[in-house]
């Protein structure tokens, strides 16, 4: 990965307002174990089927910073892509998601600053059930034109 140049994702000029992406996420097991070993959460609502069973959810649902994290994902590889960076967001958990769900996300550009360099972004996530699980708006910033280096090297690290 090193020393080999990226695709940059597309640059404020190129992106129109209405502009969508959707995308499907399936909850497995080895999601959820990454994410639990990285971040040390050891919450038994996310893990622990006894526990979980005695709750209003009745079995382990997802962390809902995973959720964010797939939308975040989506915005880096996709809209507006590589290069492009969340500055704010807000987000609204409306039902929780279980395990093993498919989760269906929708992005939609609904706004454009060019005087600050942002984009908005309006989310959406629906289950297999066709419910919203989650709402929500972010503040995005698109890839920065790049100057040529005439020769000078940068390091990636």
């Amino acid at each position: 990965m090193l020393g080999k140049k990226r695709k940059i994702g597309r640059k404020l000029e190129e992106i129109s307002i209405g502009e969508k992406l959707t995308l499907s996420e399936k909850i497995e097991d080895k999601d959820l174990l990454l994410y639990l070993g990285l971040t040390d959460d050891a919450n038994p609502l996310y893990i622990q089927h006894d526990y979980a069973s005695q709750t209003p959810y009745k079995k382990p649902i997802v962390p809902s910073i995973m959720l964010n994290g797939m939308i975040n994902s989506a915005i880096s590889k996709y809209l507006p892509g590589p290069g492009s960076h969340v500055i704010k967001q807000e987000i609204e958990y409306l039902k929780p998601v279980y395990h093993y769900s498919s989760i269906q996300f929708l992005l939609e550009i609904i706004n454009i600053d060019e005087q600050n360099h942002m984009i908005e972004i309006k989310a959406q996530a629906t289950n297999e059930e066709d419910e919203t699980v989650l709402i929500g708006k972010l503040l995005v910033s698109p890839p920065h034109r790049m100057q040529k280096i005439d020769g000078q090297a940068l390091d990636n690290f």
